[in-house]
């Protein structure tokens, strides 16, 4: 590893200050994520700037839902009453990823920053446009089981990780930060990028933007939510495809539907095509069937993953379903 400055800041603006004047700084909460790729050598800050003492880890309503802190530890957020009552997809998300250790240091403003775990990103002797731009991708000749069908590029095919991250992208949650230039509000579909020719960044937060909070608004898919995860293990697995489902029923009729899917792209990835099909339909098994083809039509495989476009048809079908429950 190599070596590296440490500083506790005890302020949000001390924080931010010092990770301003330091391009090669970084915020480092419960580290579950960035202390691995220091490790492998991917991640290679000078100072890291610890964040861990800043009181951003309460879970409050405000008037137009639900306020989480970012420095919430997961698995105190899949437990909050508030969450589990009002957003329980976002609970079930939580539940279904790493393992209860992990849950216990991982913070939600560091769910939101976990970088791929692509096997040539996570090996610094291959070459990849993630950690080295420019060096070419060797997922896209390689074994690419694992990797995008959705929204991939020439320069980059590796998915976002993240469980909680899909149910925020159903939930329309909204990304509060703070860095030096002021305070914004980010709609989490605009948060994580699309590879294109620049896979290299991530999400579009500047380099000392802190994440402070994320909100939840107001929801009416309480009753009817799922969140699927479909993987090689029964834990501490990640996801082949997930599928977070969220349905607003009324005699049977759907009024409105959020589908948004994980381990499919470099992003969590919203079926659009999917949730034009619902809003107005019969909540029955033809109009998850239809829902989960238009889904898959945008589907671009790879090698060693095409039986990802199948498995996500039958996913999302399946999720729709389970978050119906007992009106199909």
């Amino acid at each position: 590893m190599k070596p590296f400055s440490y500083v506790r800041a005890t302020e949000k603006g001390t924080a931010i200050q010092t990770v301003a004047g330091d391009r090669a700084a970084k915020f480092i909460a419960g580290g579950t994520n960035l202390i691995d790729l220091m490790k492998g050598g991917v991640a290679q800050p000078d100072q890291l700037v610890d964040i861990t003492r800043l009181p951003l880890a309460d879970v409050t309503a405000i008037p137009n839902g639900l306020r989480i802190g970012a420095m919430a530890r997961n698995s105190d957020v899949a437990n909050n009453r508030l969450v589990r009552d009002r957003y329980p997809l976002l609970s079930q998300a939580l539940l279904a990823g790493a393992s209860p250790q992990l849950r216990n240091m991982a913070t939600v403003g560091g769910n939101l920053m976990q970088r791929t775990r692509c096997y040539y990103f996570n090996d610094p002797a291959m070459p990849c446009n993630k950690r080295e731009p420019g060096s070419g991708c060797s997922a896209i000749e390689g074994y690419n089981r694992i990797h995008a069908i959705f929204g991939a590029s020439e320069q980059c095919i590796a998915t976002h990780p993240s469980d909680m991250c899909v149910a925020l992208a159903a939930l329309d949650a909204v990304v509060r930060v703070e860095g030096s230039n002021g305070e914004r509000q980010i709609p989490i579909s605009d948060f994580h990028r699309l590879p294109e020719d620049t896979p290299q960044i991530d999400t579009v937060l500047q380099h000392d933007e802190l994440i402070v909070a994320v909100d939840l608004p107001n929801s009416p898919f309480a009753e009817r939510s799922h969140y699927l995860k479909v993987r090689d293990r029964a834990s501490y697995a990640f996801a082949l495809v997930s599928v977070a489902a969220a349905l607003d029923i009324d005699n049977g009729i759907i009024k409105a539907a959020r589908v948004a899917m994980g381990g499919v792209a470099h992003k969590p990835w919203r079926a659009v095509e999917a949730q034009k099909i619902l809003v107005g339909a019969k909540a029955n098994e033809q109009t998850f069937a239809a829902a989960a083809e238009a889904t898959i039509r945008e589907a671009k495989p790879q090698k060693y993953n095409r039986f990802k476009v199948e498995m996500a048809k039958r996913a999302i079908a399946r999720a729709l379903t389970k978050a119906a429950g007992g009106t199909v």
